[in-house]
């Protein structure tokens, strides 16, 4: 909810009669409000690679907890656009952060044929919270909406309190017995958790202990960092978050016949069923042909919303088909991004790095990706100012071919691979960390 929470609420902060606010706010301040926790989150997720191998993985999602509840807490009785700023960039911060430790606790989690579906889940519910937000966020005030979010933070943290640590971060930690404990709770086998066990001391030998600076000399380490960047930064520079922010402001832009709030909840709930449907994907197609096949359906979507910016000028009267192109490409750049990219990349990223470096190196991801994500959240209504809706789209569609390629030619397959395996494909011929 908190991710999509700027689409809905930046028509209304920008609404003399529905603000907050002492002033209705600008295209600017609303660019400022969308993107300024992505940038700060790109410097400070580095202390949440420290963070995850300090304190653990549950524990670290629990930390995230107190300042998101406190900026939910904080958002209703806002009355300056810096103040919305400030909010927004504290929970971005803290949602960023989840983002980087939610793909490392599944990975370590599963099973090794659970992993690609558990891994999914972060999109599935990430979906569900803008399902909500789309659903409701129009239809009602900022402060009814800034209540439900606030109950929303605190619902979905208490299960966490319930939730295992890490197995292999016990094991890391020399809780080899304490790893044990949790493998054969999870897998409901004390033989299987003690296979699993073995591969985690596999990956120990492999690896030595070395310095971050080291780390990054590493041939292995860096080949996988620079897949992670793929991944990462590629999901954003292929437009699905520009999109995803100004979804209600875009589709107000079109001026067709279907109201924008209602096509907002059609597009959140296509969203959901495309991170319903990876799940199933996952288990019958290899990853690296749905990343590609999902690709390929967001450049149709994005060189269909070109199409219609391109055929229908301001003064055009929007008719029959055109009425609808945008919403049916809209549908497809949600639904083909949801149903592979969006929820692949985190299970995929987290399982291109072994045990020792797995924090690290989705921490430097995160970064890249979170750079990404400023640069198009920020500067989105300039580019489509500067070049035009049409153009801007086209753009995107040009991304998703690039990286589409980059992806088919240099990403290893990953399905039901261990981490070791994973790491031979990568190249790895020697004893070392990656």
């Amino acid at each position: 909810m908190s991710i999509s929470w700027s689409s809905p609420m930046l028509v209304k902060l920008a609404d003399p009669s529905q603000t907050p606010l002492s002033r209705p706010i600008t295209d600017n301040e609303g660019s400022w409000i969308v993107s300024m926790g992505y940038l700060i989150s790109a410097f400070s997720n580095v202390i949440g690679s420290f963070l995850l191998d300090k304190i653990g993985r549950k524990y670290s999602v629990l930390v995230c907890a107190v300042p998101k509840l406190s900026m939910a807490f904080f958002l209703i009785f806002v009355t300056e656009v810096w103040m919305v700023i400030f909010a927004r960039a504290v929970m971005m911060l803290n949602d960023c952060f989840l983002f980087c430790v939610v793909p490392v606790y599944a990975a370590e989690i599963a099973s090794i044929t659970q992993r690609g579906s558990l891994g999914t889940f972060l999109q599935l519910f990430s979906s569900l919270g803008v399902v909500i937000t789309l659903a409701v966020g129009p239809f009602v005030s900022y402060y009814t909406f800034s209540y439900i979010l606030l109950a929303m933070v605190a619902i979905t943290t208490i299960p966490v309190f319930f939730l295992p640590e890490s197995p292999f971060f016990q094991y890391s930690k020399g809780k080899a017995d304490e790893a044990l404990k949790t493998l054969t709770r999870i897998r409901g086998s004390e033989t299987q958790a003690k296979l699993e066990l073995d591969d985690y001391a596999k990956s120990a030998e492999k690896s030595i202990k070395i310095s971050k600076v080291e780390l990054l000399k590493n041939k292995i380490f860096l080949k996988s960092l620079l897949l992670c960047f793929l991944l990462y930064g590629g999901s954003q520079i292929v437009g699905f978050n520009a999109v995803s922010f100004y979804l209600q402001t875009i589709l107000i832009s079109t001026k067709t016949n279907v109201a924008p709030e209602v096509a907002s909840v059609v597009i959140g709930v296509i969203q959901t069923m495309g991170s319903l449907s990876v799940t199933l994907l996952t288990a019958v197609l290899a990853r690296k042909h749905i990343l590609i096949l999902s690709l390929s359906g967001m450049f149709i979507g994005m060189i269909g919303l070109g199409v219609f910016f391109q055929l229908c000028a301001p003064e055009f009267n929007v008719t029959g088909f055109m009425n609808y192109l945008p919403i049916i490409s809209l549908i497809f750049v949600v639904y083909c991004y949801s149903a592979g990219f969006g929820s692949l990349i985190w299970p995929i990223g987290a399982e291109l790095f072994e045990g020792p470096s797995r924090a690290f190196g989705t921490t430097l991801g995160l970064v890249v990706c979170q750079l990404t994500i400023f640069a198009t959240a920020k500067y989105f209504l300039d580019m489509t100012s500067a070049l035009g809706p049409a153009s801007t789209y086209w753009f995107f569609s040009g991304m998703c071919v690039i990286v589409a390629i980059l992806i088919a030619v240099f990403l290893p397959e990953t399905k039901d691979k261990t981490f070791s395996e994973i790491q031979d494909s990568l190249g790895k011929t020697e004893k070392g960390v990656s």
